[in-house]
């Protein structure tokens, strides 16, 4: 059996870490933190892939993104062997593909046209679609305190991007309605993920998302396919490994925790936007982005507090990841 590289070593040496660290958190704390992460790489993946669509076909963009994400768990996947990648599910695999595909042709086609904060604002209405999804489908408890982080979340979006949610601005409003469009689709790409983590490993669930991901935007790429410069390459395999290791915190907080319990982290997300925008797109948050941001982190910082609180008392279900 062949040894495992130093990455390999330093990857398990930093998981191992952070479930020393953690595992003595409740549940719901730690599918927060795993979706804080995710959050914050997330958005250094948007600001730069905004870069490159702005150069690259959206439609090519999106391919290579998970083409190169892909290229990135290649080592993991050696390490393990195919076998151990093996889906119990595979037609659920290519659903959730399918779906996170047609997101991603809305996302991308808009990405290039919407500032870097407001593509993160528009995109909190995801979290909305997928807590009534799993009210309905999962029936997770919705308990008020999360409907209320939420709610004022929400709240918080509406005063960053309400007043520019129009048709008239020269066509971008019209941008902001197609990124408007992907959150339901996403929303139920994520509900699908949070399924298959009943049966099927994170490691498993990412490998097949980048797989049905690649293959089902190739042909779309084809049509509009040109070379691409040595760093435009190296910014999309950077892109890709980024992909990867958000998808992976975003799988882990799934596992952990109610699903509802962790969307309200991601609101934090704006924050990070404004602040990335700012410094690399020269885009200054305005009075009513920061206004907003700081409503979105006080809702985010007190429904972790009551998760935290209220854990022990609800407990009864065992740490899932």
């Amino acid at each position: 059996m062949a040894h495992p590289s130093a990455g390999q070593r330093l990857t398990s040496a930093l998981h191992g870490a952070l479930h020393r660290h953690t595992a003595h958190l409740p549940p719901a704390v730690r599918g927060l933190l795993w979706s804080i992460a995710a959050g914050l790489i997330f958005t250094v993946l948007n600001a730069l892939l905004r870069l490159l669509a702005q150069q690259t076909d959206p439609l090519q963009a999106q391919f290579l993104r998970y083409a190169f994400g892909l290229v990135a768990l290649l080592p993991m996947i050696g390490h393990h062997g195919v076998a151990g990648f093996r889906p119990h599910n595979v037609v659920g695999h290519w659903l959730r593909g399918a779906l996170h595909t047609v997101g991603l042709v809305l996302w991308f086609v808009a990405l290039p046209k919407i500032a870097l904060a407001d593509t993160t604002a528009i995109g909190f209405t995801t979290p909305l679609f997928i807590m009534v999804g799993a009210w309905w489908v999962f029936k997770e408890p919705m308990r008020w305190e999360r409907w209320l982080a939420t709610g004022l979340g929400f709240v918080g979006v509406l005063v960053v991007v309400g007043p520019k949610l129009s048709l008239v601005d020269g066509g971008a409003g019209g941008y902001q309605l197609l990124m408007l469009a992907s959150a339901p689709v996403f929303a139920a790409s994520f509900l699908l993920t949070k399924a298959l983590t009943r049966y099927e490993t994170t490691g498993t669930i990412l490998v097949w998302q980048n797989v049905t991901i690649t293959l089902l935007s190739l042909p779309l790429a084809l049509t509009v396919w040109r070379w691409l410069g040595v760093w435009e390459w190296a910014g999309f395999a950077l892109g890709g490994a980024l992909g990867s290791a958000g998808h992976y915190c975003l799988t882990r907080s799934f596992a952990a925790a109610d699903i509802s319990a962790t969307q309200s982290a991601k609101f934090l997300e704006l924050v990070w936007a404004a602040l990335l925008g700012w410094a690399v797109f020269g885009d200054l948050p305005t009075p009513s982005t920061m206004a907003g941001g700081l409503l979105i982190a006080a809702a985010t910082l007190w429904v972790a507090r009551r998760e935290s609180r209220g854990a022990p008392r609800r407990a009864g279900a065992r740490p899932r990841g």
